[in-house]
């Protein structure tokens, strides 16, 4: 099966990192201040306190950190998930790796690329749950792929490399077009062949 003009998502990731404008221009189109990176790891981490602080506590709370204040803040109804919802951060970078060690539930790093990368970041995470007193088995690692429909057994070689490294959920990213029956290719082809 050959989709036309593939697009090879190394490519579409390494745009996107080197395209400095791209994230700004995203940012203004919602009406959302940017921040360096910084600022916005300082954020999240604030966020996911307070989101869980919402999701589980039963009296109004003030929170006053560097970037988010609230005052009496009280979330209800509560999630039915218990203690709540699961916390899914994504990235790769070290202050991020840090804030996933310290909040989140699941870690999601984009792949396709050099695995030895991705087993040094999982390592690093590994590292951090240990100093914020977490098992580093309690949180889920997850890797988005990219599909390869001229050459599937790239996929495969991918999703059995991530396997190894300690990957337990693994995300298909089918690029477009869609050929018909890209899902019951992808399961005939790259799925079933790898279990």
């Amino acid at each position: 099966m050959t989709a036309p003009s593939q697009v090879d998502y190394r490519d579409v990731l390494r745009v996107w990192q080197e395209a400095d404008a791209v994230p700004e221009i995203e940012h203004a189109a919602h009406g959302l201040p940017f921040h360096d990176t910084a600022h916005a790891v300082e954020s999240l981490a604030e966020a996911c306190t307070v989101i869980r602080r919402l999701w589980t506590e039963t009296e109004p709370f003030d929170f006053h950190g560097a970037r988010h204040h609230l005052t009496g803040a009280f979330g209800s109804p509560k999630p039915v998930q218990r203690p709540h919802p699961p916390i899914l951060i994504g990235g790769r970078s070290s202050a991020t790796l840090r804030v996933v060690a310290e909040h989140a539930d699941l870690w999601n790093i984009p792949g396709g690329g050099d695995i030895d990368d991705l087993t040094r970041r999982s390592a690093l995470l590994d590292r951090y749950c240990a100093e914020a007193g977490r098992d580093p088995a309690s949180v889920v690692r997850l890797i988005h792929l990219p599909v390869s429909y001229d050459r599937p057994g790239v996929t495969r070689d991918a999703i059995g490399e991530a396997v190894d490294a300690g990957f337990r959920h693994i995300v298909l990213g089918l690029p477009g077009p869609y050929p018909d029956g890209v899902a019951r290719w992808a399961a005939d082809e790259i799925v079933r062949p790898s279990v």
